[in-house]
């Protein structure tokens, strides 16, 4: 596996891989109207470009196939991390966040984290800030905002 920067035509493959992975992986903590509500298929491609372009935003690649994706703005917001359902359990997700803690440009980093990938972070040393409601075309949805510490000696 390699990771690389993203590039806008990427976009497409990773709104593809977003779909499939809420969809297959979150199945076993929230129900299919809130998986519905949460990945519709629809993704706004524009929005999504101008938002991982602008954060710093890389890239698992396996071969030659997309097998996850994350970033971090520069505020130490983990905005998303998703591994295709596919790969899951094979490191990929580690990767991507141990190389966007590395470069964090804040004290802390901040992620809204799903009750599936609650435990991921809380292995990292992230720990619940606050469970909260959101909603998604009216539907409630259970996350975890969750932070975590940037140790001193991390170079920036």
């Amino acid at each position: 596996m390699i990771l690389r920067r993203y590039q806008s035509a990427d976009c497409e493959s990773l709104a593809k891989l977003f779909y499939e992975t809420v969809h297959q992986v979150n199945k076993r903590d929230y129900t299919e109207e809130q998986l519905s509500a949460w990945a519709t298929g629809r993704v706004d491609l524009s929005a999504w470009d101008r938002s991982l372009s602008s954060h710093r935003s890389l890239i698992a690649i396996e071969g030659d196939h997309i097998v996850g994706f994350g970033d971090m703005d520069k505020t130490g917001y983990l905005d998303r991390l998703y591994v295709h359902k596919d790969y899951q359990g094979k490191g990929i997700a580690s990767a991507i966040c141990d190389a966007l803690e590395k470069n964090a440009e804040s004290e802390k980093i901040i992620t809204h984290a799903s009750i599936t990938a609650r435990p991921f972070f809380e292995h990292r040393g992230y720990r619940v800030v606050k469970e909260q409601q959101v909603y998604r075309q009216g539907i409630a949805l259970i996350n975890y905002i969750m932070e975590k510490d940037v140790p001193p000696s991390h170079e920036k």
